[in-house]
């Protein structure tokens, strides 16, 4: 078990590693989160869009 995986709030599936070693947070730990941080987040289930700035609704 990493250090990362210790955190009491976190479960093995709340996120992965990437290729470089960064930490990569899945759409369920997103939603489990409760809110977008406007970061651009990879599986960000909210739709924001860091190039506009601003959540875009998804249809």
């Amino acid at each position: 078990m990493d250090e990362f995986s210790k955190h009491k709030e976190l479960e093995p599936d709340d996120y992965y590693y990437s290729e470089q070693g960064y930490i990569i947070f899945t759409e369920k730990y997103l939603l489990k989160r409760g809110y977008c941080c406007q970061n651009g987040c990879k599986h960000c289930p909210y739709g924001f869009s860091k190039e506009k700035g601003r959540i875009i609704p998804k249809k």
